[in-house]
């Protein structure tokens, strides 16, 4: 799509007039975006959703999100919930966003885990319960009433999988907390402004928070980045405080599964949806072989019967 001077005042009536700069964002795999400076100072990024993400994104939990954190400083302030236009505008925040190899830089550590731990630490409780063994079966049922031809993928096996690894790890709804659920590099920025933020570390892209296991958080965030195991390690102890490493560890390993099965179903449900261009077959394929790949660690490492 393009989006020019009149689609914006369309939406910011209040902008007709002003100078605007309006830069697409590259990158984005659900949404586009475009980041829009106004001549009144404004900073803002219009996401405009993705064709048929409401399979898989409740923009109105979305919203209640960032309007519930707003007040932990650790998140983009909302500026307009358009749905019936398919846009949201938020403010851009100006930093560094992270890449996969920040990661691994020790110093950023206490950064990266300030704004999960604040998160999930805050008592607030978010409108979605995102159970990731229901979350799984949900889009599996959405792939299959779009397209259910991948037979070279084992997913109902896979899925009686990760039912045997949910009756192991034993998290109930009731220690759920809130979470971000999509914890990948580009949504951790490294802000500039440190009188506004409460934190020199923000999280964006919210449409996945909600309810869920801490564990699950961390272990999407492990699943995205791809970490030496000792460094998930060492970032786990910063997560605790030392405590009780070695079974973090262990609750963190067993939902390394569901995040990579739950983003290849994604994938496949966007190969058959999605107007982006994007590889999603290929992204997919590599979350479900990271995912039997650790079903596999499991069973070997820690004689988890399936």
């Amino acid at each position: 799509m393009e989006f020019n001077y009149a689609d914006c005042v369309k939406l910011m009536p209040e902008w007709n007039g002003l100078e605007l700069d309006i830069r697409e964002l590259k990158g984005g795999i659900t949404n586009q975006l475009y980041r829009v400076t106004s001549g009144n100072g404004m900073d803002c990024v219009f996401r405009f959703y993705g064709k048929k993400t409401e399979l898989f994104i409740d923009r109105d939990a979305e919203m209640e999100n960032l309007r519930q954190l707003g007040a932990l400083g650790i998140t983009p302030r909302l500026i307009r919930y358009l749905p019936e236009q398919g846009v949201t505008v938020v403010e851009f925040i100006p930093g560094y966003v992270l890449k996969n190899q920040d990661f691994l830089k020790e110093d950023l550590w206490e950064r990266i885990i300030s704004p999960i731990r604040t998160v999930h630490q805050s008592g607030i409780r978010l409108p979605s319960l995102f159970n990731p063994l229901i979350e799984v079966r949900r889009l599996y049922k959405t792939l299959e009433e779009i397209n259910p031809h991948y037979p070279e993928f084992d997913i109902l096996g896979t899925i009686r999988i990760l039912e045997k690894i949910s009756e192991v790890a034993g998290v109930f709804p009731s220690q759920y907390v809130p979470c971000h659920n999509d914890l990948l590099a580009d949504n951790f920025v490294l802000t500039e402004d440190g009188d506004r933020f409460k934190s020199p570390m923000c999280l964006i892209d919210w449409e996945y928070g909600g309810m869920a296991p801490a564990y699950y958080d961390l272990a999407d965030m492990f699943q995205e980045i791809l970490l030496p195991r000792q460094v998930e390690r060492r970032i786990l102890s910063v997560y605790w405080e030392g405590n009780d490493t070695d079974h973090h560890q262990y609750m963190t390993d067993l939902f390394k599964p569901y995040p990579d099965i739950y983003w290849f179903l994604w994938s496949l449900i966007q190969l058959n949806i999605s107007s982006i261009e994007f590889d999603y077959y290929h992204y997919g394929k590599v979350k479900y072989d990271n995912a039997r790949e650790n079903v596999d660690f499991l069973q070997n490492h820690y004689g988890v019967t399936m």
